[in-house]
């Protein structure tokens, strides 16, 4: 068999800080790219003209392209001759306080709370985390009571704890927030916490939810070691406001916390927190958000699809993004692909009893037979439309705690007791016929799927959008519609459907001095890697505002 070994590269030496350190451009067919011993055979041969000097190398960036119909590679290689790699970190960082540091409190231990955690340490600020959940080696059990036993606790699940929604619910890095922060950065700091320094490399970095618990453990202890503190089960219920300022929180037993501010990134699914914020009379206001359904392949569909090829090879489990404009009943909607899941499971993502709510994750190998992705439709403000007169700026999320629960309901009518946590699902092309499945593919969904007529017991406003948009994928990815992909229900967090306002430049709310809204529970941030950043953000903000005042 002869394999092609390039397609184009560019092997003009450009040289760096070190004349035995050279850097190339290739791009290459996986073949060549993916093998290292051939890989380094072609940068001896085309590259480094057939030198017989011993050198090492390796990939700084890689990035997968098939939108021709034959899979390339495109990637950055450094070239180190006659030595040794040097370390790929640029810095590692060490976290100390000084002994009387003034201290700011935290709420949310979600990566936008981790991180902001790390960042006033830096800047000289004790954080006093507090976390509804418990940390991720016990937030396991709760996990499995879910997944087995259809129980949901409501303050530990796949949502709150430690880490927050993302450590157990896939943990990828990819980011289009290019402007909000040092990308590089972050995930340096998760390299240093035991990540696996491919993320410095892949255009669509992942960890993995089998990977990512160790990484939070380590930055916990990073947190501790240097001075802060963390306190898990600690329920956050009330704030400490005097004269439009910020002082502290109360947790659920009694305690007060006081700091010289408060960083409030407690994640999307904080219902209670939004309630409060507007119980105290603090600005909030309704924001776009989407719902829809989870759909469900083997992943040897879509890598057919995305690779043009019978079978990947070498090549990671591919991943796909769909989207397109629909006019259902004379509005316009967008319909599109939401955190895709390549070699994944799907997951119940209830945080209470009595609503349905599902989520995708890929472990580290993404090694499943399953591919899943979000796939969903706006939500406007006329759809809440109803709701504003009772619930005013929470009316979206009182439309999204309806549909949640009124599927429920509907699914229990359905499903044996017990099994509060099984999930309606509807192959895709029963559900564009409008027709019930007589039977089910397998899945990936622990708890259990049920036959339902998704068609009619999701709101018009999903289903109709849904409807039209599914043939429109069919046209991109043949088989789309096919017998083996299916639906599953709900699909309905996927952004906070409020937004909690700050003044553009300093983050601080305009109304209540010391409170700094944060991540995406606060409407800031979509994603583990934006989180991040913006946590980091606002730790500055506040050491900037409120340090030495």
């Amino acid at each position: 068999m002869v394999i092609f070994a390039f397609i184009f590269f560019n092997c003009k030496d450009n040289y760096l800080t070190l004349p035995s350190m050279k850097t190339f451009s290739l791009s290459l067919v996986p073949e060549i790219a993916l093998d290292p011993v051939l890989l380094k055979e072609h940068l001896r041969t085309h590259c480094l003209k057939g030198t017989s000097q011993d050198f090492e190398f390796r990939k700084t960036k890689e990035s997968i392209d098939g939108r021709k119909g034959k899979v390339v590679l495109h990637i950055d290689v450094e070239v180190y001759l006659n030595e040794s790699l040097p370390p790929l970190l640029s810095d590692i960082r060490t976290y100390q306080l000084p002994a009387q540091a003034p201290q700011a409190i935290l709420v949310g231990a979600g990566p936008a709370g981790m991180f902001a955690a790390l960042r006033l340490i830096e800047l000289g600020i004790r954080p006093i985390l507090l976390e509804r959940g418990k940390d991720v080696r016990a937030r396991r059990r709760d996990l499995a009571a879910i997944n087995k036993a259809h129980v949901v606790d409501p303050n530990s699940n796949y949502c709150f704890g430690e880490g927050g929604a993302g450590t157990y619910s896939d943990g990828k890095l990819y980011t289009r927030s290019k402007k909000r922060g040092d990308i590089r950065r972050i995930l340096e700091i998760f390299v240093q916490h035991g990540a696996t320094e491919r993320i410095l490399v892949d255009a669509h970095p992942h960890i993995g939810t089998n990977k990512l618990p160790g990484v939070v453990t380590a930055m916990r202890e990073s947190i501790l070691q240097a001075g802060g503190e963390i306190h898990f089960n600690s329920h956050v219920i009330d704030f400490l406001l005097e004269d439009d300022e910020m002082k502290g929180v109360v947790t659920a037993d009694g305690t007060s916390w006081l700091g010289i501010g408060v960083i409030l990134a407690t994640g999307h699914s904080a219902r209670d927190i939004f309630y409060l914020v507007d119980q105290k009379k603090i600005q909030i206001e309704a924001k776009p958000f989407a719902m829809g359904v989870r759909i469900e392949h083997p992943q040897a569909f879509v890598d057919q699809c995305q690779y043009h090829r019978p079978d990947r090879g070498l090549l990671p489990p591919a991943a796909y993004s769909l989207v397109t404009q629909t006019r259902h009943k004379g509005t316009q909607r967008g319909v599109f692909s939401f955190c895709m899941c390549p070699g994944g499971f799907i997951v119940p993502a209830s945080t209470a009893p009595g609503e349905l709510v599902v989520n995708g994750m890929s472990p580290s190998r993404r090694d499943s037979y399953f591919a899943n992705s979000g796939v969903v439709v706006s939500v406007l403000p006329e759809d809440w439309a109803p709701f504003v007169p009772e619930k005013g700026p929470l009316a979206a999320l009182a439309l999204q705690e309806k549909v949640e629960r009124d599927l429920w309901q509907m699914t229990q009518q359905l499903v044996h007791p017990g099994k509060e946590q099984m999930a309606p699902a509807q192959r895709i092309g029963d559900f564009t016929r409008k027709r019930i499945s007589t039977d089910l593919a397998p899945t990936s969904y622990q708890p259990g799927l049920i036959s339902a007529p998704l068609h009619e017991i999701l709101p018009d406003f999903i289903a109709g959008p849904l409807s039209e948009a599914l043939p429109i994928f069919q046209k991109k990815m043949k088989g789309y519609v096919g017998s083996a992909g299916q639906l599953i229900g709900l699909e309905s967090r996927t952004s906070s459907p409020v937004r909690i306002p700050r003044h553009p430049d300093t983050l601080e709310h305009p109304q209540v001095k010391r409170l700094f809204p944060c991540g995406e529970g606060a409407g800031y941030a979509g994603g583990i890697m934006s989180a991040a950043m913006d946590g980091e953000r606002c730790a500055e903000a506040l050491a900037t505002r409120w340090l030495n005042s």
